[in-house]
């Protein structure tokens, strides 16, 4: 088994420079620790994580809180915990996804046990419990997405505000004056008052009022089932709507293919614009949808600088990051038909 001295001696550096990489006790500049982890590969070498724990009080390891209740993984997700492990693999940590009770009952454990050095909390509720056990428990933590009141808070997420008016601008700009809004059905659920859902639809209610436009808004449940139902809601609701915006990856197919047993053509009579999802998702369907691309990877990489500032005694101001969805172009939105 490789020694510390001759990691050192391959990536040449000092024997101390080796150590405080490995244990993360003293600050090493990016291009020297990537020397450090290189040779460390190439012999094969292996701390011991027991031992590096115990010496400096630290495990090195963050934790990504999922809730446990119903399917919540899609692609965009996958690309929140591949992008925040990257990134936390870069900085000297390891990241682990970790599920949770939605009412945050079992975070003492995983928290007072020492396990984790702090935890990135994901899927969050604009009054979520997960958050004031966190706090109650003085562990660093970071959240992607916002509570009610953030202001203390330190987050990365979308900003819905933003996404829900450029979207709304597109579909104007090709005419449209009649739209609708397909939310997930949370209702009775321990999600039920998550904090995307209720910013989306509050925005969209209030965008289409100022602009003197019409707006259904319907909630659609699991699969493509759910999205043909969605369907059927929206043209009772408005038999006249010439737009869709959906946020519920899988319900877009049974959308279309909801409006097209209605005998709706997409786009030609009405067009239909994902939201806050990816071009992985969007090029799955026919037609492929014009889509609002969540910027899953940079908020999972800010995510995780974020916690891991905190925890290596970076800046003490509260990371606060908004970023919005920018619109994708392809084949499912188009000049609003003529009535």
């Amino acid at each position: 088994m490789a020694t510390m001295q001759q990691v050192a001696d391959r990536a040449g550096v000092s024997i101390a420079t080796v150590s405080f990489v490995v244990n993360g006790t003293k600050y090493v500049t990016p291009a020297t620790t990537a020397r450090v982890r290189t040779a460390m590969r190439e012999l094969k070498f292996r701390g011991n994580v027991v031992a590096r724990a115990l010496a400096s009080r630290r495990t090195r390891i963050i934790a990504l809180l999922f809730p446990t209740t119903g399917n919540r993984f899609s692609p965009t997700t996958s690309e929140f915990f591949m992008s925040a492990a990257e990134r936390a693999s870069e900085r000297g940590y390891h990241l682990v996804l970790w599920p949770v009770d939605p009412a945050g009952d079992d975070l003492d454990d995983l928290v007072s046990g020492g396990l984790v050095d702090g935890v990135i909390l994901m899927e969050v509720r604009m009054d979520d419990p997960r958050v004031a056990v966190l706090s109650a428990l003085e562990v660093p933590f970071t959240l992607i997405g916002r509570t009610r009141d953030s202001a203390d808070l330190p987050f990365v997420d979308i900003d819905f505000e933003t996404t829900i008016e450029h979207s709304v601008d597109h579909l104007e700009s090709l005419g449209h004056r009649r739209l609708a809004l397909v939310l997930e059905d949370l209702g009775g659920t321990p999600m039920a008052g998550y904090a995307p859902h209720i910013r989306t639809e509050s925005t969209f209610r209030s965008t289409v009022a100022e602009r003197g436009l019409a707006g259904t808004v319907v909630y659609a449940g699991t699969g493509s089932e759910g999205g043909q139902t969605a369907a059927a809601d929206i043209l009772v609701a408005d038999p006249d709507v010439t737009a869709v915006l959906v946020m519920k990856d899988d319900a877009a197919g049974g959308l279309l293919v909801g409006l097209y047993a209605a005998g709706r053509s997409v786009p030609d009579d009405v067009s239909v614009l994902s939201i806050a999802s990816s071009a992985r998702n969007a090029d799955q369907h026919h037609p492929r949808l014009d889509t609002m691309i969540a910027p899953s990877v940079e908020l999972g990489t800010r995510a995780a600088d974020a916690l891991i500032d905190q925890l290596d005694g970076g800046p003490d101001e509260l990371p606060h990051f908004l970023l919005p969805c920018t619109l994708r172009r392809a084949e499912s939105t188009a000049v609003a038909p003529l009535r």
